[in-house]
């Protein structure tokens, strides 16, 4: 990681821990994947992933930083996104309105302008151990200014226990101005969960990419 990439991560670190004075919870979260994949295309070339993360939630609102390893075959080796949104419940329905910028810090300027932003409106209910959730997002220019680009998702999950979880989902991307580009992805998962740590087994296929099996290990912490 470049020293670059380095001070970008402090910086923003040592802002969500600055506001946690004020903040009613503060999450921190580490994963080792066996693969990093992004709407069905994977963003590390098949190669393993460390995923660092940390957010800050004052009542309906939050702010956060997350950033893994990439492998673009270009030079570029390292994503970090920040967020922010508003996640309220209404008539038993969570919704969750946001803002999202994916930046590739230290990528070399001849692969073009990678940076891109994304807006994104979400709804999702429980009932019982049943849950689904629908997720749209919307960039005005995409990944290397590509123009305007939607993404659209849907998923359930069930609990099977209080630590055991199946999950399916589904995606279709579609771009404005790229004309063939359009494609769908989707997954099928599991999940174990036993306090700060949790395990999942995932496989994930596209339209345009091999079909893959991610493997993870992750730790959360939650601090109020």
């Amino acid at each position: 990681m470049t020293s670059y990439t380095t001070s970008l991560l402090g910086l923003a670190t040592a802002a969500i821990l600055s506001s946690t004075a004020s903040a009613q919870e503060v999450d921190f979260s580490a994963t080792v994947a066996s693969d990093y994949v992004f709407r069905g295309v994977t963003q590390t070339n098949g190669d393993a992933a460390l995923q660092l993360g940390a957010d800050v939630s004052m009542g309906d609102f939050y702010v956060g930083v997350w950033g893994s390893n990439v492998d673009f075959g270009d030079g570029t080796d390292v994503e970090m996104d920040v967020y922010a949104g508003y996640a309220p419940s209404v008539a038993g329905f969570d919704l969750d309105f946001g803002w999202i910028r994916y930046t590739y810090p230290g990528a070399p300027s001849a692969s073009g302008n990678q940076d891109f932003d994304e807006f994104y409106a979400a709804v999702g209910r429980s009932y019982g151990d049943l849950s689904w959730d629908a997720k749209w997002s919307w960039s005005d220019d995409f990944y290397l200014e590509t123009g305007s680009a939607s993404y659209l998702e849907a998923g359930i999950a069930w609990a099977l226990s209080d630590a055991v979880s199946l999950d399916a989902r589904y995606g279709t991307s579609q771009f404005d101005d790229l004309v063939g580009a359009d494609y769908e992805d989707w997954q099928l998962g599991v999940s174990w969960q036993s306090g700060p740590v949790a395990l999942g087994a995932r496989w994930h296929d596209s339209d345009i990419d091999d079909s893959r099996f991610v493997a993870s290990i992750s730790y959360s912490l939650t601090r109020n």
